[in-house]
């Protein structure tokens, strides 16, 4: 099925594209759900649902939601209008929807953590209610955040599972697996980036795809600087220094010594990834890639090959993120980007496997080498627990996009002194990571229940 680099890639907000961009999503479906019923609504009622209410509030699931209802969305979010929304909500008990007029809404009372049994879709769920004027419930639905900032109504999570098995898009391309793709680039001469390229002309033109992705790696890059630039403590109470101004600091400075050690282009991977996560902690603008919580992996690689690499080309960045898309395209729909879901291999796993790709792409590495890259990079993280502590992005979450972008690297060279040829196929990683995703305990799957959620002191 097709996705495209553009949803793939999405501009949002941090800290959580599943717990925070999701949310708000859904919170704003809903307001378009009531504009179009034949119900006149007094009030809004919203329950969490699983690892959103688990770790809804380190993730800020409860503000996400109400400003989703206020009619906020995270490609046009705005910190000032955000907190002077949510304080007049606060105040009022009231939501001023746009095109509904003030509804109804308690923050204390008609926002609802329920810390039982997940809702049968995902560990993702949320259910958003309208009432009458007597606190009658006149229309509800039920909405999945599956990860990486995507949502689904129950209906539509259905209809795709049922589509999921044969179902193919419009494409010139239409590969659902590794096989399909490598099979495809073989018959037609083409790189994956190219047959992605020609998948996505099937929807838009040439010169709003170029100039989408090019504000994909802008953002993703003005993210980088950004990070390299912050200071101070991040928010959430765990009161975790920012480091990457100071890591960038130092690395200038030995720069000019002539005493580097080879291991040292090390700190500068994680540099770049540890700047990005550090801003997506902060609330500050990301890309998803796949997801909030591993954005910092394919930014760091990219920008370690135009920074570190001989010969790179910034002209190459396009095919770089259309071949990482098609990778991480292979993950969510054979597996999961979800932590929730799958834990954190699909989300810094697929992140470091989508990099991988990227960079043995613009390298040169025939698709074979490409596919390879991915596997080795993804297999290395399976098995990956998502145990934030205190539900918040930070550990151990920034710090790994820095070991993921590190180990995307090395997938990709070792996959380029290769011919393409392997035992262990993308193929079967990505089942193995849905296997193992499904037969990990519940308490390693952002919950912040297992782990090192619960063997560090988290206050």
């Amino acid at each position: 099925m097709f996705l495209s680099v553009l949803d793939m890639f999405k501009l949002g907000i941090g800290p959580s594209s599943s717990h925070t961009m999701g949310p708000m999503v859904a919170g704003a479906r809903f307001l378009e759900l009531l504009r179009g019923s034949p119900f006149h609504a007094h009030g809004l009622k919203a329950t969490l649902h699983g690892s959103l209410a688990f770790t809804g509030v380190g993730h800020a699931t409860d503000r996400a939601t109400i400003l989703g209802l206020a009619g906020l969305r995270p490609e046009t979010y705005d910190a000032t209008q955000a907190e002077a929304i949510l304080a007049a909500i606060k105040d009022s008990k009231t939501i001023d929807a746009p095109g509904l007029g003030g509804l109804k809404f308690d923050p204390g009372s008609d926002l609802v953590f329920d810390y039982g049994p997940n809702l049968p879709g995902h560990a993702n769920g949320m259910v958003i209610r309208a009432t009458d004027a007597q606190g009658d419930v006149i229309l509800s639905e039920t909405y999945y955040s599956i990860g990486g900032g995507f949502v689904l109504t129950a209906k539509e999570l259905e209809a795709a599972g049922k589509l999921k098995a044969d179902a193919r898009s419009d494409v010139p391309f239409p590969f659902q697996n590794g096989a399909e793709m490598l099979e495809m680039a073989k018959q037609s001469g083409l790189t994956i980036a190219q047959m992605k390229r020609r998948n996505e002309l099937r929807f838009r033109s040439a010169e709003d795809l170029d100039n989408g992705i090019a504000r994909v790696w802008q953002v993703m890059n003005d993210c980088i600087n950004r990070g390299m630039e912050g200071r101070g403590i991040l928010p959430g109470g765990l009161k975790v220094r920012r480091r990457a101004k100071g890591i960038h600091d130092q690395l200038i400075a030995e720069r000019g010594l002539n005493m580097t050690a080879p291991h040292v282009i090390n700190d500068w991977m994680s540099l770049y990834a540890m700047a990005v996560n550090e801003e997506n902690a902060a609330g500050g603008q990301v890309v998803t890639a796949p997801t909030n919580g591993a954005a910092g992996v394919v930014p760091a690689v990219i920008r370690y090959y135009l920074d570190h690499v001989p010969g790179a080309n910034a002209a190459k960045v396009a095919d770089f993120l259309l071949t990482a898309a098609a990778i991480g395209g292979l993950c969510k729909h054979n597996a999961s980007i979800s932590g929730a879901e799958c834990g954190c291999q699909a989300e810094v796993g697929s992140a470091a496997a989508m990099g991988a790709a990227g960079l043995a792409a613009v390298l040169g590495g025939s698709p074979e080498q490409v596919e390879n890259a991915a596997e080795i990079a993804l297999e290395h993280h399976l098995g990956m627990t998502c145990d934030p502590v205190k539900g918040l992005v930070q550990v151990p979450c920034i710090e790994r996009n820095g070991l993921g972008a590190i180990k995307a690297v090395s997938a990709a060279s070792l996959a380029l002194r290769g011919d393409g040829q392997h035992l262990v196929s993308l193929d079967a990683c990505i089942e193995t990571m849905r296997q193992t995703g499904q037969d990990m305990h519940e308490k390693y799957k952002e919950t912040s229940l297992g782990g090192l959620a619960v063997n560090v002191p988290n206050c």
